[in-house]
C-alpha cells in the first residue's frame, strides 16, 4: 500500500451562521484533520456516511484536474467531532483537496481549494450554504466575513486572526450527533440575533458574533436544552458561549487568566448529564496553521 498524497485541516466554530442574513463567519479551532491518498484500501474503517470524499473527487474533477489514478482509496483521521456543527465536513473535504493536489504535484490557491470544498459540500447534501465561511476557516486559520453568492476569491468582505489563543480557553460541550437540519425558511423569523452577530463582527467583537449567533441557533432550533446549557456557561464565568453550526456543540469561551473559571466549567459540565462530553481547544490563529497535526 502505497501513498499517493497527505493534506491537512482543522474543524471551526460558527460566528455567523450563513443561512441567518446571508454572510457567514467560522472561527478556526485547533481540532486537525488529516486525510490521506492511498493506492489500495485502509486497515482503518472509512466513515464516510454522506459520500462526502466521493463529492470531492467529482467536484476536483469539474474543477478541471485530473486524477492521480484509476483506484483512489482514503484514510481520514480527525479529531473533529462529526455532524456535530464544528465543521468537519468542510475539513475532511479540504484535507482531500489538498491530498489530491499532493498526489497531482499541484500548487492550488486557497481560494480554489474553498471553492472545490464548497461545491463537495453541497453536492454532498452536508451543508445548507456551501459553508464558504468553513472552508476558508479550514484552510487558513483565524475567521473570514463571507457573501457565499460568489466565488471564494471576491467573497471576502472582512476577516480577522481571532481572539489570541493565548489569551483564552476554549470547551465544547458535545452532545452527539443532530438528528436533522433545519429548514433553511425557519432562519428569517430570527434575523434580529443574527443581525446583532452581524454588527458584532463589522466592529471586530468575535465572541459577542459567536454569543448572539448561538442565541439565534437555539431559537431555530427550538433547542431549549443548548439555551440553558450555553446560559450555565455565563453563570459560571464564561466570556462567551454558543451553539455551533446547526448543532448540537455548545462552544465555551473563558479567560485562560482565569483557572478557576476553566476548573469551574468542567466540573458543571463533566457533573451535569451523563450523555455530555466537554474537550478543550485553542483558538487557531493564522500563524498557527499546520503546526498542530493528528497523531
Amino acid at each position: 500500500m502505497a501513498r499517493l498524497g497527505k493534506g491537512q485541516a482543522n474543524g471551526a466554530c460558527s460566528l455567523l451562521h450563513a443561512a441567518g442574513v446571508g454572510y457567514g463567519a467560522s472561527l478556526a479551532l485547533d481540532l486537525p484533520v488529516v486525510v490521506t491518498l492511498l493506492d489500495k484500501p485502509s486497515r482503518r474503517e472509512l466513515d464516510d456516511p454522506d459520500g462526502l470524499l466521493e463529492a470531492t473527487v467529482e467536484a476536483w474533477k469539474e474543477a478541471g484536474h485530473e486524477l492521480p489514478g484509476t483506484e483512489l482509496h482514503w484514510s481520514v483521521t480527525s479529531k473533529v467531532p462529526p455532524r456535530q456543527g464544528l465543521k468537519s465536513s468542510a475539513a475532511v473535504s479540504v484535507a482531500a483537496i489538498r491530498a489530491l493536489a499532493d498526489a497531482m504535484d499541484l500548487e492550488l490557491s486557497n481560494a480554489e481549494v474553498v471553492d472545490i470544498s464548497s461545491k463537495a459540500q453541497s453536492s454532498s447534501g452536508v451543508s445548507l450554504t456551501g459553508s464558504v465561511d468553513d472552508a476558508w476557516a479550514a484552510v487558513e486559520g483565524g475567521w473570514k466575513l463571507i457573501d457565499p453568492n460568489l466565488p471564494a476569491a471576491e467573497g471576502v468582505l472582512l476577516e480577522g486572526d481571532g481572539p489570541n489563543s493565548d489569551d483564552w480557553n476554549v470547551l465544547l460541550v458535545l452532545r452527539g450527533e443532530r438528528l436533522e437540519s433545519p429548514e433553511l425558511e425557519t432562519f428569517a423569523w430570527h434575523q434580529q440575533g443574527f443581525q446583532k452577530a452581524l454588527a458584532a463582527l463589522e466592529e471586530g467583537n468575535e465572541l459577542v458574533a459567536l454569543t448572539w449567533n448561538g442565541r439565534s441557533m437555539a431559537s431555530v432550533l427550538n433547542d431549549m436544552m443548548g439555551r440553558r446549557l450555553t446560559n450555565d456557561a455565563f453563570v459560571n464565568g464564561a466570556r462567551a458561549a454558543g451553539i455551533s453550526g446547526t448543532g448540537s456543540a455548545i462552544v465555551i469561551f473563558s479567560a485562560s487568566v482565569s483557572t478557576p473559571t476553566l476548573d469551574r466549567l468542567l466540573m458543571w459540565y463533566s457533573t451535569r448529564q451523563d450523555d455530555l462530553e466537554v474537550i478543550q481547544t485553542k483558538v487557531l490563529n493564522p500563524q498557527l496553521v499546520n503546526v498542530n497535526e493528528v497523531e
